[in-house]
């Protein structure tokens, strides 16, 4: 038996069971069947042909979507010395400076969507792995969230700009917000093209086969709708 209800029956009725969509159609589609009663994220998923397993299969790297993520980022840095000065020229919304803040967060504050740091205070930062390594908030040099003092203004923009991480998972998975279900389909289109080229340049030598196997798209409340994944791959920026 379905668990599913029915608005999602309904959305699920708008798409072909089966069909491989472009793109463009696919996003038109999300738009259309997502049936949340609030600004639903809209999503891309990648089923990658890697080894999660193999070291030189891992992909991981960071992207500026060029039309953002529709929220609002609250951007927290770890930093002291210039770095503090730093953070506040780039408009950060919590500076750690501190082991008060130290403690706050170990005692599970987690009020905030990235966590950058300057390698100085990554011995403190690195105290909190249990508490923001679950939330994928763990500054990290790979990620591009540990970074020189004079480097925090420009990370912490891109931060709140739409700059986001994507990672290989486990299960040999990638996920990643592209946008917002208000968003025109255009900007969707370019976001997730951006994010297409970027997983493109991240390729690890050691891959064979298909490197990327099935591309789905979805929002927070909607059906899946699959996207053929050589047209995915073929996006353009500006087409």
């Amino acid at each position: 038996m379905s668990k599913h209800g029915k608005k999602y029956k309904e959305a699920l009725a708008k798409v072909k069971t089966g069909e491989y969509y472009e793109p463009r159609k696919a996003l038109e589609l999300v738009k259309e069947t997502s049936y949340a009663n609030f600004d639903a994220t809209v999503e891309v998923h990648l089923r990658m042909g890697l080894d999660p397993r193999q070291a030189d299969q891992q992909v991981r790297d960071v992207v500026v979507l060029p039309n953002g993520l529709g929220k609002t980022v609250r951007v927290l840095v770890f930093a002291q010395g210039e770095g503090v000065t730093k953070a506040q020229e780039g408009g950060a919304d919590y500076i750690a400076d501190s082991d008060e803040w130290i403690t706050k967060i170990q005692n599970g504050w987690t009020d905030f969507d990235v966590a950058i740091a300057t390698p100085d205070m990554m011995g403190k930062a690195g105290r909190l792995g249990r508490v923001l390594g679950p939330r994928g908030l763990m500054p990290n040099p790979k990620a591009g969230t540990v970074v020189p003092a004079e480097d925090l203004p420009r990370v912490i923009n891109e931060a709140k700009a739409g700059r986001v991480e994507f990672r290989l998972d486990k299960t040999a998975n990638i996920h990643v917000p592209v946008g917002k279900v208000s968003f025109e389909v255009d900007k969707l289109y370019e976001n997730m093209a951006t994010l297409m080229d970027a997983i493109k340049k991240a390729k690890p030598a050691a891959a064979k086969g298909a490197y990327i196997r099935r591309v789905t798209v979805t929002a927070t409340m909607g059906p899946g709708i699959k996207v053929d994944a050589n047209l995915a791959q073929g996006m353009q920026t500006r087409d």
